[in-house]
């Protein structure tokens, strides 16, 4: 065990994460030059393409210092992702570790996402080694940003290390002070005389079920062992254990301070939960510290483009909800998109990302209603959460409406903090204390509800700050709203699809909004169709559609003007029997068009 170091790289997206693992897997010799590639720990096309870890990577390498004298050290990198949505799966990779490399880019500095990955660390009681990335850049300010990380890690300055992932400059120091300042496992850090392992990750084989990723605290795992999982209360005989190369090398065993993998042979994704404890069948060791469920807290409903594709577009959840326990979904019905999904998800981007792999990996095209979250409504008769907007109680039931609150950490440079405050105004935000968080950047609190950060908030900050701000959340509990149901109504008929929860605020720009953009979108009818948007038991909003116009007097020619009129007559009471008697029937595009942005 003391030659054993256990790590993380932890950073901010576009920091360089990615590419400083590729080069330590390059200087240790872990992966051969022939089948080296860029991001090679980042094994999906979108990770690629983004630039961001979504799924995290554990690999062991193996370091002698340069001279090729000292002893052989075993180096496990959990390669974790890097947003704040990911931030729980974050926690119990850090958990399995002793310590972790800070790296920030010498162009960016520290970001509000690099400091909330790092209060995860520290609340693990990390061993942190600080290093600058980029140095190699013509625009690099390695100067400033060494005094920004000096100022909140309260570190000297030959303690923060300079390195080129790119290039490979400095990183083989670097690796020579991971194993000189990270310690190596504690053999005490289990329970001694037991055998007890934490599951960071886990994938799916079809022929092998779900493969967990573990850290061993104490005892040893072999193959054929009978195992518990602490949490979920289910059994099994370990099919296979081994060691990430980063490809999976079976081993006779995994012993205490080791990362490795464990086959399970469970062929339903859902009894393996990132968190959970193993540990010996006749066991009586509770759950590792920190377990908890993983909650969605954000909602929003999936359909299949074509109705005809809904059991591949149900088989394409399932699958990957096989690699993603973190996500939930449950089958619903519109009848008017058709059927779908009610799912729940960790944020913003981790909706986003479901939605592009369902689009990628089963060539199936998605709708994705408005994303809305859990609110908590007391009436007169009953309390429930609700998640959808047609589902929300009258305003003259509601006792109260409880919704999710956040804190925000924002930082920007001084001269877009106006434009900022204004912004936050906008999304109905509480603002706190601004601090200088370095020379050339602002720290600004703020409170908001949950339900102005899917109403496109982040994309707005980076829109007035130019892309020099930088946000991270963290979630406050449930607070009191004055939220109503605004219902839109199309030939004085409500539509559920198109119902919303606005806040009483913003009711009348809300319903003027939704009207407009609906009479813009709908096609004429026969007969004349009124918009209407209602709440409170009246309308706030009103446009009428004029109809479609038929020349029915087109084929005369001269003769007595009578007849015309008893034409016009004629048509006038058709399409005023046809407005009583036939409901419109609104074109499916019509709702996919109003459902995006």
């Amino acid at each position: 065990m003391s030659n054993i170091r256990n790590f993380s790289i932890i950073a901010h997206i576009d920091h360089g994460k990615s590419t400083l693992a590729d080069r330590m897997l390059e200087i240790t010799k872990t992966v051969e030059a022939r089948k080296m590639k860029e991001q090679y720990l980042d094994q999906m096309p979108l990770e690629r393409e983004r630039g961001i870890t979504i799924k995290m990577q554990p690999v062991r390498m193996i370091w002698r210092s340069f001279n090729g004298s000292g002893p052989e050290y075993i180096l496990n990198l959990i390669d974790t992702p890097g947003h704040i949505d990911f931030s729980y799966e974050v926690s119990r990779a850090l958990a399995a570790v002793e310590g972790a490399v800070l790296l920030v880019d010498a162009t960016q500095g520290v970001e509000a996402q690099t400091l909330s990955v790092l209060e995860l660390a520290r609340a693990q009681k990390l061993t942190i080694i600080p290093a600058i990335n980029k140095i190699d850049l013509p625009h690099a300010r390695v100067s400033e940003v060494r005094e920004e990380i000096k100022n909140f890690l309260s570190v000297s300055d030959s303690e923060i290390l300079e390195v080129s992932a790119r290039t490979g400059e400095g990183v083989g120091h670097l690796l020579e002070e991971i194993v000189r300042r990270i310690p190596a496992p504690n053999p005490r850090a289990g329970v001694i005389g037991e055998t007890q392992a934490l599951i960071f990750d886990f994938e799916y084989s079809s022929h092998r079920g779900v493969i967990a990723h573990v850290r061993v605290f104490s005892g040893e795992i072999k193959r054929g062992d009978r195992l518990k999982l602490v949490a979920s209360k289910e059994s099994f005989a370990s099919g296979d254990v081994g060691i990430f190369r980063p490809e999976l090398v079976s081993r006779e065993k995994l012993g205490a301070g080791e990362i490795g993998y464990i086959v399970t042979n469970f062929k339903e994704a859902k009894i393996v939960r990132v968190g959970d404890t193993l540990t010996r069948e006749d066991s009586a060791l509770p759950a590792h510290p920190g377990y908890e469920e993983p909650k969605p807290v954000v909602f929003s409903s999936l359909y299949p483009e074509d109705q005809d594709q809904f059991e591949d577009f149900r088989r394409a959840l399932e699958r990957l909800r096989l690699s993603d326990s973190s996500f939930s979904f449950e089958e619903e019905s519109s009848g008017i998109l058709g059927r779908g999904f009610k799912c729940g998800f960790l944020g913003m981007l981790h909706l986003e990302i479901i939605a592009e792999r369902i689009h990628r990996d089963f060539n199936l095209e998605t709708i994705v209603a408005s994303p809305t979250v859990k609110y908590h409504v007391k009436t007169k008769k009953a309390e429930f959460d609700v998640y959808s907007p047609h589902k929300f109680p009258d305003e003259h039931d509601i006792i109260e409406i409880l919704e999710p609150w956040l804190k925000l950490e924002i930082l920007l440079p001084p001269d877009k903090l106006s434009d900022v405050l204004k912004l936050l105004t906008l999304h109905e935000a509480v603002t706190g204390a601004t601090d200088r968080f370095s020379e050339n950047r602002l720290k600004l609190e703020a409170e908001i509800p949950l339900r102005e950060l899917a109403r496109g908030f982040f994309d707005e900050l980076k829109s007035v700050s130019q892309g020099y701000a930088s946000l991270n959340y963290e979630f406050l509990g449930m607070r009191s709203g004055d939220l109503l149901r605004m219902d839109i109504l199309v030939a004085e008929s409500p539509v559920a699809a198109f119902s919303r929860i606005v806040p009483r605020s913003r009711l009348e720009h809300e319903a003027e909004e939704a009207v407009e953009k609906l009479y813009k979108i709908l096609p004429q009818a026969l007969f004349s169709l009124k918009i209407q948007a209602r709440s409170l038991g009246r309308i706030i909003a009103s446009r009428t559609k004029k109809a479609l116009k038929k020349d029915v007097t087109g084929y005369l020619y001269g003769g007595d003007r009578t007849r015309k009129m008893k034409l016009w007559e004629k048509q006038k009471e058709g399409k005023k029997r046809l407005k009583e008697e036939a409901r419109f029937s609104i074109p499916p595009e019509v709702f996919i068009q109003m459902i995006k942005k």
